[in-house]
């Protein structure tokens, strides 16, 4: 993603306008066609998540093409892809790591959100999951959002 065409610049609470950490989303198993990149940024704010994923499968007339994303605890995006990332044992979707679901649009989706559920240092090589339903923000302990479709790790830059 070509960060300089970003509109962050003149925003007073970006404390910089390079993204401080990135995760590189690649599709799982049965789903090659999924990529793409989040990018973190700090502000004064809390933190700045913007995305851009292309591939998620195409659902056509009222099938949901909503699909959850989260901050996992592993260290992978294989065995080790843990539970939604949660230092504080809230229950579900209170979860540090529970973000916005992805809207998707013919298989693509873009967006963006403000979090101060976690500081930077904290997620650095932790996994970001989308998985292939919707989270219910319900259901314990992660929102009845079925398998893992693509991943990512998050990594300084």
């Amino acid at each position: 993603m070509d960060t300089s065409k970003l509109p962050l610049k003149g925003f007073p609470f970006f404390q910089q306008n390079t993204p401080a950490l990135r995760a590189d989303i690649a599709g799982l198993s049965g789903y090659p066609d999924i990529s793409g990149t989040v990018l973190f940024y700090r502000t004064l704010k809390g933190i700045v998540m913007i995305w851009s994923i292309s591939g998620l499968p195409k659902r056509t007339g009222c099938e949901s093409s909503v699909f959850a994303f989260h901050i996992h605890d592993g260290t992978n995006c294989g065995d080790e892809i843990g539970e939604h990332y949660n230092p504080h044992g809230c229950p579900h979707p209170q979860h540090a790591g529970d973000l916005p679901p992805l809207f998707a649009n013919d298989g693509y989706a873009w967006g963006a959100v403000l979090t101060n559920r976690f500081y930077l240092w904290e997620v650095i090589g932790k996994p970001l999951v989308i998985h292939e339903r919707q989270d219910d923000f319900k259901t314990q302990p992660a929102g009845d959002a079925g398998e893992k479709i693509a991943c990512g790790l998050i990594r300084r830059i």
